[in-house]
């Protein structure tokens, strides 16, 4: 599973690449608790096994987004809903420097809701 993991990053084109590879890492060093696994053909980060986020790029601008699998619970103006009813996606610009601390803020926010029991796990 992890090489099949390692390919899809690798896959990549620049700046893409380097940019989802940085991501990866800052959702797992949030907690000891998040593991990284492939669904639905994409990068998918759980949290004590249940779903909390995704990475993937953007059909139409090619860049890079995180989706937050319990957006709705979540209140960042960053954070766009669109058509989704639950889940919101944070989108990040490949060519500029990443924004770490709204990243993690995010993140962070997202984690809370599964350690306070707002998302049950089991």
């Amino acid at each position: 599973m992890l090489q099949d993991l390692d390919t899809f990053y690798l896959k990549q084109d620049e700046p893409n690449k380097s940019c989802l590879l940085a991501l990866r890492s800052i959702i797992l060093e949030q907690d000891k608790e998040v593991a990284e696994t492939r669904k639905y053909g994409m990068p998918c980060f759980t949290y004590k096994k249940k779903m909390f986020c995704y990475l993937w790029t953007d059909k139409k601008t090619n860049e890079p987004y995180i989706l937050m699998v319990e957006g709705k619970h979540l209140d960042h103006p960053e954070l766009e809903a669109g058509n989704r009813s639950r889940m919101k996606i944070f989108r990040v610009n490949p060519k500029k420097n990443l924004p770490i601390k709204k990243i993690q803020l995010i993140l962070k926010q997202a984690l809370d809701l599964y350690r306070n029991g707002v998302i049950k796990v089991k």
